[in-house]
Formats: C-alpha cells, sequence, structure tokens
C-alpha cells in the first residue's frame, strides 16, 4: 500500500496558523486535489501523531472539524474515511484559515480594531438580542499570502466568551476558541450584493477607490436557533468567484479564490 500524502508533510512550529487549523488545511486541500478521494481511509490517530510530531488532541480536533463539515466519517473499529460532504452534513463550520490553507495559500488576519460595545438597534434586531446587552466588535483584514483580500466586521454577544481580549483574537483562531467552550456552528444565512468600495474600504484592501466588491452578511447559529454571530464583510471582487452548481438532488453554492 503507497504511503499516505499526509504522513509526508511538515507542519509549522513557528506560524500563527493553530497546528490543528494546519492539518484541517492539509487535508482539505488532498481532498479538493483530488489526491483524496471519496471511501479513501485516512491514516490512524497514532500514525499522524508519530509523522507530524503533534498530540492526539490535535489530531481529534481536526477530524472532529472535518467530520463536522462533513468531509470525513469516523467508523468503529475501521478508521476515518473520506465521504461526501452532500451526504453526510451535520451542520455547518466556516473557517477563513482552513478555507484559504486548502487552496494552497497562507492565511494571516490584521486587527484593525477591537472592542465591546452597546450595539445600535439595528444590530440588536439583526442578532435578536435584547437592547443594552453588550456584544465584542472587531474588524479584521483577512488576507492570502499577505495580500488582502477581504474586510470584515463581526459582532459576537459578549457572554458566549466572557474574557475574550484584544490580544486572543490576533493570535488566534476565535471560531477555534469558541469550540472549546461548546459553541459550534449549526446553520448560517448569508447574503451577497454587489457594491463600490469608497476611499476607506478601498484603501484597507489596497485597491482603488470605486472599485468592485462582494457585500458579504452572514448571520450564524447554534443547534438551539441562537445567534452568536453576526458578520459584515467586504470581498475584493477581483480576487473572489461566486459559483453555483444545480442538479437534480439540490443546490450546492461555491466560492472561489483566485
Amino acid at each position: 500500500m503507497d504511503r499516505n500524502p499526509i504522513l509526508d508533510y511538515k507542519l509549522s512550529l513557528s506560524s500563527d496558523i493553530p497546528l490543528y487549523a494546519q492539518l484541517v488545511g492539509i487535508i482539505k486541500h488532498y481532498i479538493s486535489s483530488g489526491a483524496l478521494s471519496v471511501g479513501d481511509l485516512l491514516p490512524s490517530e497514532t500514525e499522524l501523531c508519530r509523522a507530524l510530531r503533534i498530540s492526539r488532541n490535535t489530531v481529534r480536533q481536526a477530524i472532529g472539524e472535518l467530520e463536522d463539515e462533513g468531509l470525513v466519517v469516523r467508523k468503529r473499529g475501521k478508521g476515518t474515511f473520506v465521504t461526501d460532504p452532500a451526504n453526510n452534513r451535520r451542520g455547518v463550520r466556516y473557517s477563513f484559515t482552513t478555507e484559504i490553507s486548502s487552496l494552497g495559500k497562507t492565511p494571516s488576519s490584521t486587527l484593525v480594531d477591537f472592542g465591546v460595545i452597546m450595539p445600535p438597534r439595528a444590530i440588536c434586531e439583526k442578532m435578536e438580542l435584547q437592547e443594552g446587552t453588550a456584544v465584542y466588535c472587531f474588524t479584521r483584514i483577512r488576507n492570502a499570502d499577505g495580500e488582502p483580500l477581504i474586510l470584515e466586521t463581526s459582532y459576537y454577544p459578549q457572554y458566549i466568551y466572557p474574557n475574550l481580549t484584544r490580544d486572543m483574537v490576533q493570535t488566534h483562531s476565535f471560531y477555534s476558541l469558541l469550540y472549546h467552550v461548546g459553541i459550534t456552528p449549526f446553520s448560517a444565512e448569508d447574503t451577497y450584493e454587489s457594491v463600490i468600495l469608497d476611499e476607506t474600504r478601498a484603501h484597507l484592501l489596497g485597491v482603488p477607490e470605486g472599485s468592485c466588491a462582494f457585500y458579504h452578511q452572514r448571520r450564524t447559529k447554534t443547534e438551539d436557533g441562537r445567534i452568536y454571530e453576526y458578520t459584515l464583510s467586504y470581498m475584493r471582487a477581483d480576487r473572489v468567484r461566486l459559483d453555483v452548481h444545480m442538479q437534480k438532488s439540490g443546490m450546492s453554492f461555491v466560492r472561489t479564490i483566485n
């Protein structure tokens, strides 16, 4: 049997990307490239720990994220297999880090602003919050290979992670922090509009004023229906393509980054 290519990959201990997220990105890259097909067996936890020099907890967190996305399935006594996400989706999980890593690019974020605010009525209505509920509000530039790609402002109720700090947002994936306190995405509502960037947003994204962009809004819910995230994003239209695939079983939507 040929050696699984995942076992020959080298994780970066000096990277700002968490080790579990690097492993998720590697596996997703091999799946999307066709190097791993539906039905293929992944290396065991022991093999991954030994070859990549990582802990069992790191492996389990990575496999858990892939399983939540419907990309793999664990079968007792047999191992973990690549599966068809259309037939095995338990919820939704989006991570900019793993999306960009799976494309073979290096993700990074630049924190523009961070604070705890009392949101205006419009934000409270979007998040179904009582007025006076404190929320985290932070704005980041999301980069691919060091180039600005998305300008993103996110709102989260403070009560879901009371001790969040600016430094934590700068050094961790917030989704991975929420994962550790039991907050995982189950469903999301997305809307996209085409817009023209004003001077400030264009400058932050490194494009001329008046450039086209996708304006993206997302509300994310837990399994019990609570909205815990509201995000507003401006995506460079020269780098992002939106593809819709229709077939008998339904419709799928893919965001491609150039």
